[in-house]
């Protein structure tokens, strides 16, 4: 073979290296960008995601005004709705969402010995209310409720308003309770209760920031869920034996003593 022969060989096997380097760095980069726009494809997502997170929850309806706690409010940041004498040896802290299924459960079988236990001023129960249903459910129905079963405390009707609203508690997927002719209506129900300062006092949602505090205090807690019964600060409502003619024994037992 010619020494010209053998060159060019040679030159054309230099071409194909160099063509295969340029190739090689092509891919390269190529790759590098399809990484890079998954990245931001990923960033943007996220990005979204997060929006999203950040407005779960929320409402356009809801108010950032004035915390207005309702009359008689007690404890901490006067979150607590009072029910029954100061002086009684035993407390029941109930944190409820008119709402939650569990709690009209829990509601309708201990309502009658709960009025009977605050009635003879040996219980004293202290109500504080959250609205989870409305953050995993969405809606308003119950910071609505809860504002409306506020404003029934500041005119000394909230444990009959109370009552009447879990009596007559919707499925928890019907947001029935968003709607403030609804609770006007069930105030009906109440003797005395619908007024022209209650109906304003709903309409105008005066204790929606009260409300929502009190969820945040709730969430604080670190509560599994509603209803979270307390008696004398231990979580009745997780004893699985515990039964209303259980509950009225140890109350009146703390009575004696």
């Amino acid at each position: 073979m010619s020494e010209k022969n053998r060159e060019g060989k040679r030159t054309a096997r230099e071409r194909l290296a160099v063509e295969r380097e340029k190739q090689k760095a092509a891919d390269k980069r190529r790759r590098a960008l399809i990484v890079g726009a998954s990245v931001v494809c990923v960033l943007g997502l996220a990005a979204v995601v997060g929006v999203v997170a950040a407005n779960a929850g929320k409402d356009d309806s809801s108010d950032a005004g004035p915390v207005v706690g309702p009359s008689g409010a007690q404890g901490k940041d006067g979150l607590a709705i009072p029910v029954g004498e100061e002086s009684a040896k035993s407390t029941l802290t109930v944190w409820e969402d008119f709402r939650c299924p569990a709690c009209k459960s829990f509601e309708d079988a201990y309502r009658s010995t709960i009025h009977e236990l605050t009635d003879s001023g040996k219980l004293k129960v202290e109500y504080h209310l959250a609205t989870i249903i409305d953050g995993n459910m969405g809606g308003t129905g119950s910071r609505n409720a809860a504002n409306a079963a506020a404003c029934a405390q500041d005119v000394g009707k909230f444990v009959p308003y109370h009552d009447v609203l879990y009596q007559n508690q919707p499925p928890e997927v019907d947001d029935a309770f968003a709607k403030n002719s609804k609770l006007l209506e069930l105030a009906g129900k109440v003797d005395g209760l619908d007024t022209p300062a209650f109906r304003k006092c709903v309409e105008n949602g005066t204790h929606n920031s009260w409300v929502d505090k009190s969820n945040d205090a709730f969430k604080e807690g670190g509560f599994s869920g509603t209803p979270t019964v307390l008696l004398n600060g231990k979580n009745i409502y997780q004893d699985q034996t515990m039964t209303p003619a259980k509950l009225k024994q140890m109350v009146e037992e703390t009575a004696k003593g």
